[in-house]
């Protein structure tokens, strides 16, 4: 459940359609949590459940960056499964990252290494906003389906599966500072001095997100998960004015 003022009951969980669900699946103490009911013990999964800790996850990455794992399905699906098999987790969460769907939209992402996502591109003004592509369909995401369909086939029959991305607001500030920021300086003014810009920008984005988590649904996601990482440094009146209509949007959708 989300703590933000505003939500409500709301949560960042999108649940699949119970109609492509198996009933272990529907059954499971993740998917019973998500939709309230009792469970007998609280499911438990990690964000970061395939990682450094594991020997085969460090065996991979030294023969490949980061983004690519991401889009070498049969690693990211393997990685996936592993992770989730030697942890006992009630959950598995697609291997891949928050920032994978500002590609389309004409965003040059790269993730440097011993450094986090870096973006050459930044948007900062209302003709950048306007420059971003619409992201009509998510074909040049196929690598992140086929990871989930992958996973899904090799997962236990009972074992949900997580797919995800960032939220609105933390992807529009990745987009604007060019990667993390403490302030958040470049976020706030563009929010603050150009409305129509800011809401031009997260709008795109929350139609581009609407395409992605239903793709990875229907690719075989259990559930899709918003991580809006850096929304904690907005007021809860900035957050209800500024960010609030966009969520609820892609979470309706």
């Amino acid at each position: 459940m989300s703590g933000i003022p505003g939500l409500g009951k709301e949560t960042g969980l999108i649940q699949k359609p119970e109609s492509n669900s198996t009933a272990a699946l529907n059954n499971s103490p993740f998917m019973r949590a998500c939709r309230r009911e009792p469970v007998t013990h609280t499911p438990i999964w990690l964000m970061r459940q395939a990682g450094r800790y594991m020997p085969e996850y460090r065996e991979v990455r030294a023969r490949m960056s980061f983004l690519e794992l991401c889009k070498t399905p049969s690693l990211a699906a393997e990685v996936t499964v592993t992770a989730a098999e030697r942890l006992g987790v009630d959950a598995a969460i697609i291997f891949a990252d928050i920032l994978l769907i500002v590609e389309p939209m004409g965003i040059e992402l790269e993730f440097a290494k011993g450094e986090g996502p870096t973006i050459h591109n930044p948007v900062r003004t209302s003709r950048d906003v306007d420059r971003l592509r619409e992201v009509d369909d998510v074909d040049s995401l196929e690598y992140v389906f086929q990871a989930i369909r992958q996973t899904r086939a090799s997962l236990r029959g009972d074992l949900p599966l997580i797919g995800f991305s960032g939220a609105p607001f933390t992807l529009a500030s990745y987009i604007i500072e060019g990667g993390g920021s403490r302030n958040y300086v470049h976020t706030k003014s563009l929010m603050y001095t150009d409305k129509g810009a800011w809401h031009a920008l997260m709008s795109l984005i929350s139609r581009a997100l609407v395409k992605y988590l239903n793709a990875q649904i229907f690719a075989g996601a259990q559930a899709v998960q918003l991580f809006d990482s850096w929304v904690g440094s907005l007021s809860a009146d900035d957050y209800r004015e500024y960010v609030l209509p966009h969520t609820r949007n892609v979470l309706g959708s």
